[in-house]
């Protein structure tokens, strides 16, 4: 019997210190859900704010002081460097991973031993005048080396000696009305035209398809000064001595011209460097206005066609051929030099992983290199992403984790044909096609300080107007307002002004491979310029020595609070389209817009009866499609409303009709003659 006490003893109390270990351990059951539910749900509804408030203007302003003191050219050792100085900082900010990966594709500069210029020679041929070698340096930079004169990459090289046409912007309107109307054949002659209105590289294809021997570029004050702002450094117009530089290739989306459509790697098979994509035949060189007015007020010929040719320089814009009078033996010389060839580029690719859905990818990309300093054109772009990078990481740090994966990416060789972004595209085009549910751009992030230009696939369209409207506006007299009342007051929509206007998605920028070639959904968010009143093409100073960061702080963005809030939209973007259950995009949208275009391209066409009624053109045909198109659009989202939320697969399930959204439009052998848009 004391035995039988002596063990039911130790029983008993090891049933008391489990029925105390059971009643702990179902009061934390019971009580732990509710405050990790709480807790988790607060993080859910504050990260984004916590994200956007951990943005700083200060903290772009320095990333843009430090990206733009010396030049960055692609291909230069400078923009290894900025390269590798970015790859760091990401690692430093929490990133998963940041890696260098390069490409070797070809790229243009000038030759350092015999400078590109244009002559005026007499029936001697002695040179009686010469364009600038390079642009007189601002203040502050008279001392920094590595400043590559102004110059077209990708320009043939030649010495070509003829008579000077003036062909207006270079449009095929501006030919079709030299020869068609004014009689004046431009074969053999040496062609000047006025930067603007498109494309410089289709103004050269258009001077080869006249078959001019060779064209200058300039930039008319008509086009890239606005009325009463000084130049800089007093102002933010173009000086007289400034010249534009771009390269002049017709790529059509090919990427690296050796190689397109396959990434520029060791073990691609290339082209020869003549039998290269969209690489012109002829020499092409930029000048500054002092210099082009040189030329412009000697030449001969008869008077302008209209007002429409005529810029603000005080000569009488003659169309030529030749010099007037006394004058008309002498002739125009250039001096094109540039070379090809084959340089290594490196692109900084960064990863977030996703926690829930690592295997979709959000992108943020935006350039790095520039022509000189690149102090709008790209860098008010980098210093964004940096800041937007650095904001994500401190929140992973903090323990957080978007539920897909975000790439962010600093493109290089963009100003060469957006070659960086291209070729990663084309790299890993597969994966991208079978994961990648948007592409958010994030090239420069202020052209102009009057109010927000949006370009955009309709599926964005909902999620920018929400989101828009919880930035609050840097706009002076909106104090207190959001983004959105100013960007509608400032800029509402042609079509329907109670929406602010969003433009289509062109192309341009590094979004091209992903939207143009891949059908990923893309869209891009910038500071512009008032369309209305301001009639100057982009920026005065773009792609020139003068775009420092004294440009930005001085006179575009002193307070840098419209960076910031480019910086916050941008971020919000990415959150939303990272960290949303249901993937923020709204078919319903993309009718409407078909609908649109549509009908702009029927009465486009109505302007044409008899051809439409010789070739028997109908439109019904596109009119039902896009009727179809809406009534699936409007189903879809009925039973999107419908889906369990808790019920992951399914959700899986409509997150993939939404991201494959996109591609339904794109068509594998591409637009004719255009492969690569598709």
């Amino acid at each position: 019997m004391a035995r039988s006490k002596a063990t039911f003893c130790p029983w008993l109390r090891c049933l008391g210190l489990l029925g105390c270990f059971m009643l702990g351990f179902l009061a934390g059951w019971f009580t732990k859900p509710a405050e990790k539910s709480a807790s988790s749900s607060d993080v859910y509804r504050n990260v984004r704010q916590k994200l956007v408030a951990e943005m700083k203007a200060e903290n772009i302003k320095q990333f843009l002081r430090s990206f733009t003191k010396l030049p960055h050219l692609a291909g230069t050792e400078q923009n290894l460097l900025l390269a590798k100085q970015i790859q760091g900082q990401w690692k430093e900010f929490g990133l998963d991973s940041a890696e260098l990966v390069h490409y070797d594709v070809l790229l243009s500069y000038p030759n350092e031993k015999q400078p590109n210029y244009i002559s005026v020679i007499d029936d001697q041929g002695n040179e009686i005048f010469n364009t600038s070698l390079f642009e007189p340096p601002p203040p502050g930079y008279e001392n920094v080396t590595d400043v590559l004169p102004p110059y077209n990459a990708f320009s043939a090289q030649g010495v070509p000696e003829a008579e000077l046409v003036y062909v207006n912007y270079g449009r095929t309107e501006d030919f079709f009305k030299l020869e068609r109307e004014m009689g004046i054949n431009c074969t053999g002659k040496i062609v000047i035209a006025r930067y603007g209105k498109i494309f410089r590289g289709n103004k050269v294809k258009n001077a080869i398809l006249s078959g001019a021997q060779g064209i200058i570029l300039y930039s008319d004050p008509a086009d890239y000064c606005a009325p009463g702002v000084d130049a800089y450094p007093d102002g933010w117009n173009l000086p007289g001595g400034g010249a534009q530089r771009g390269n002049v290739l017709n790529l059509n989306g090919a990427g690296d011209p050796l190689t397109p459509g396959y990434p520029a790697k060791e073990y691609t098979f290339r082209y020869k460097v003549i039998e290269g994509v969209g690489i012109p035949k002829i020499p092409v060189h930029p000048i500054g206005y002092h210099d082009a007015e040189v030329l412009l007020r000697a030449m001969g010929g008869p008077a302008p066609p209209d007002s429409s040719w005529k810029g603000s320089l005080n000569v009488s814009y003659n169309i030529g051929p030749g010099f007037a009078d006394n004058l008309s033996t002498r002739k125009v010389r250039m001096h094109v030099h540039t070379n090809n060839k084959i340089t290594r580029i490196y692109n900084v690719i960064g990863i977030l992983r996703g926690a829930v859905e690592p295997d979709r990818y959000i992108i943020l990309g935006g350039h790095r290199d520039s022509w000189v300093f690149g102090g709008i054109d790209p860098t008010t772009g980098a210093a964004v992403l940096q800041e937007v990078v650095r904001s994500f990481g401190k929140m992973k740090m903090e323990g957080w984790r978007p539920k897909r994966t975000i790439i962010f990416a600093s493109w290089d060789a963009e100003e060469f044909g957006l070659l960086g972004s291209t070729e990663w595209a084309e790299e890993n085009a597969r994966v991208l096609q079978e994961r990648a549910v948007a592409y958010i751009n994030t090239d420069s992030s202020i052209e102009g300080n009057y109010t927000l230009r949006v370009d955009c696939t309709p599926l964005l369209y909902k999620l920018v107007y929400n989101l828009t409207k919880e930035i609050l506006s840097p706009d002076e007299g909106y104090e207190n307002k959001s983004l959105y009342e100013s960007w509608l007051e400032k800029d509402p929509a042609t079509e329907n002004n109670s929406y602010p206007r969003i433009n289509k998605l062109g192309s341009g920028s590094d979004f091209e491979a992903y939207f143009q070639r891949l059908g990923i959904a893309s869209g891009r968010v910038r500071y512009t310029k008032n369309r209305k009143a301001d009639k100057f093409s982009n920026y005065p100073v773009y792609h020139t020595v003068y775009e420092t960061f004294e440009l930005v702080e001085k006179f575009y963005d002193p307070t840098f609070k419209k960076q910031l809030t480019i910086a916050q939209l941008r971020g919000k973007l990415v959150y939303e389209l990272a960290d949303s259950e249901v993937i923020p995009f709204d078919c319903r949208d993309y009718g409407e817009a078909l609908k649109g275009y549509s009908n702009r391209i029927y009465k486009l066409a109505k302007k044409h009866e008899e051809q439409l009624k010789t070739y028997g053109v109908s439109f019904d045909p596109l009119f039902s499609a896009v009727v179809n198109f809406s009534k699936a659009a409007a189903e879809f989202h009925g039973r999107l409303e419908q889906v369990d939320k808790k019920d992951p697969v399914a959700v899986r399930i409509m997150n993939d009709q939404l991201m494959f959204m996109e591609r339904a439009f794109i068509d594998p052998l591409g637009l004719p003659g255009r492969k690569f848009y598709r």
